[in-house]
This record gives structure tokens, sequence and C-alpha cells, in this order.
């Protein structure tokens, strides 16, 4: 992982040139904001409040393991880094959370209206910050780049539709699932690896090759996401285990069992799940099978991720840290 470590200092400097945009007198207090919700400033700021940075890394390391300069690609790093952010300001009124990475959400601190347009100012920096992209690449490269950035926008809010629309469904099957997890999560892990490759100026085959690792690596960690949600130890996963159970999540065991018809999908459709029946409710899902089909359904996605990396053969140092990266994304305790 040292070269990860090499890659993290630039990634946040380059977050902060790009987000100075914002640094002017007049909307000083407007940049703050943003400061705060990068994790740079404000109580509580530092490493944990900025986050693990997977996505400027995917589009780096990727970049790096083409043989490519990875330094001509911190444009695009920032992009996928404050289109995430952009969706996670919005997601937090959206689901009306008022906490992000153990600090108050944006919108807590400065209100609705203006973390809504904090959420907006996020996104069209990852567009100025694509644009910036024109100093080291052809006119060509940078706009297939924005192309791919904006198609991404797009996915996250087809997934955000889906996932908000369902709240309300009683209908929803498995296969309702793949399309809403596919845009919301794997989209944007996906761009990041099409981008890094993209500007490597590699092979299509090639790109393609990454663009589906990084496809199958976010659902791999979608379907995880959805098992530690229900059976993670709460130690480790920072949050409480019972949180999906409680939100009623159309998570991946949950609709297994809805489609079993048997004891959990009655209860289920009985109404909203109380803390003290988690645990009883958690035994039942095992008991039908959801535990073992979502552990089984990870492992597929795993597989192809890991599967898709190697047809991609990424060289160097950066390859190594390419598996690493995937490896411990894929094989989380919490």
């Amino acid at each position: 992982m040292t070269m990860i470590q090499d890659l993290l200092p630039q990634i946040e400097s380059e977050l902060q040139r790009q987000i100075a945009r914002l640094d002017e007198p007049r909307t000083r207090p407007f940049h703050e904001m943003l400061t705060y919700h990068m994790g740079w400033t404000g109580e509580g700021a530092g490493p944990e409040a900025q986050g693990k940075r997977i996505r400027p890394l995917l589009v780096l390391l990727t970049c790096a393991a083409c043989n490519a300069d990875w330094k001509a690609a911190l444009p695009a790093a920032a992009a996928v880094e404050l289109v995430h952010n952009f969706s996670l300001v919005h997601d937090d009124i959206q689901d009306n959370s008022g906490k992000r990475r153990g600090r108050d959400s944006v919108w807590v601190k400065w209100g609705m209206p203006q973390g809504i347009n904090a959420g907006d100012a996020l996104f069209v920096l990852s567009n100025q910050a694509i644009l910036d992209l024109a100093s080291n690449h052809p006119a060509e490269i940078v706009i297939k780049a924005a192309k791919i950035l904006h198609n991404t926008c797009l996915d996250l809010t087809r997934g955000q539709y889906l996932d908000m629309s369902y709240e309300q469904r009683t209908d929803l099957t498995i296969e309702d699932y793949w399309p809403m997890v596919s845009a919301k999560t794997a989209a944007l892990l996906a761009a990041c690896c099409a981008l890094g490759s993209l500007l490597s100026e590699v092979d299509e085959a090639t790109q393609e090759a990454y663009r589906d690792f990084g496809h199958y690596l976010g659902l791999a960690f979608q379907v995880q996401d959805d098992l530690l949600g229900i059976w993670g130890d709460s130690t480790l996963t920072g949050k409480s285990a019972e949180s999906d159970l409680v939100s009623r999540k159309k998570s991946l065991p949950v609709l297994f069992s809805l489609g079993k018809e048997g004891p959990f999908a009655r209860r289920w459709a009985e109404g909203p799940v109380r803390p003290e029946e988690v645990t009883g409710l958690a035994e039942q899902l095992a008991a039908e099978g959801a535990r073992l089909y979502t552990q089984e359904t990870a492992d597929q996605m795993t597989d192809l991720a890991l599967q898709s990396l190697r047809i991609a053969d990424p060289q160097g140092d950066a390859g190594e840290a390419l598996f690493e990266l995937a490896n411990k994304l894929l094989n989380r305790e919490g």
C-alpha cells in the first residue's frame, strides 16, 4: 500500500485546488461548508472525516497500472470524488440523515436550503475539474472523459430514484435489486476505472476490462454491505447492525426472503420492525437461506471483479496496489 500512501496527499491537494474556486471574500462561508463536508475543517476534521478516497485512488492506480502518467489524471480523480461527495450531501438530505462520518451533516449545520446548494456546488465543481484534463490531454480524450462522467451522474440519479421509489413498494423481487445497485453504487466505480484507462490511451479491450472490474467491484461491495447491514459486528462497521431491518431497507437478503413468502415475509408485511425484534428476524432470515445466498452472491461478484482485473493485466507497483485495494474492499468485516 506504499503507492496508495503516496497518492493520497496528491488527491487531497487537487481536491482543495478545485474547491478553492469558491474561496472568495463574499462566498468564504460557502467555501467553508464544502471544506467541512470534505473533512478538512471544523470539529472532528481529519482522515476519519475525509473518507477513504477509494474512487480517486481507482482512477490514478488504473492510469499508473497502464504505464501512463497518473499526475496528468489528477483532475479526473478529483472529479469523481466531487461527484461522490455531491451525492452524499444530497443523500443525507433525502434520507433525513443527521450524521456523516461521525459528524453533523452539512444540512444539519447550515440548514436544508444551503445543504442543497452545497451539493449543487460540488456537482458543478466536478464538471469544471474534468475539463482541467485539457492541460495534458487532447480535446477528443477530454470530451470522452466528460461523457463518461456525465453519463455516470445520470446513472446515479436513476439509482437514487429507484432506491427512493422502492421504499413504498411491496412487489419488489431480486430482479429489481440489480438495476438499482448497478446505477447507485457500481456505476461510479466503473467510471473511475474507465477514466483511468481512457486517459492512458490503452486499447478498447483493456478499457472494457477495467470498466468491468469497477462494475463488479461495486456490486460485490454493495452486496457485502447488505450482509453487514444485518449480520455485521457493529463495533467494526461503526453503525448499528440493526439499522437495515429497522429502516426497512430493501436489501438483497430481505428481497430473497420476501420471495420465499415464509415467516419473515409475513412479519415484514405487518409493518415496521422494532429494535428488540432484530436478532430474531436476522436468525429467521438466516434460517430461510438469505444469509448464505447473499454471501454466495458477494463471492460470485468478487470473483467476476478479480477475473476482470486479471484480464486487464495491470502492471508494476500500481497493478499490485490495485489487487491489494480490491482485496481489502472485498474482504471487509466492517
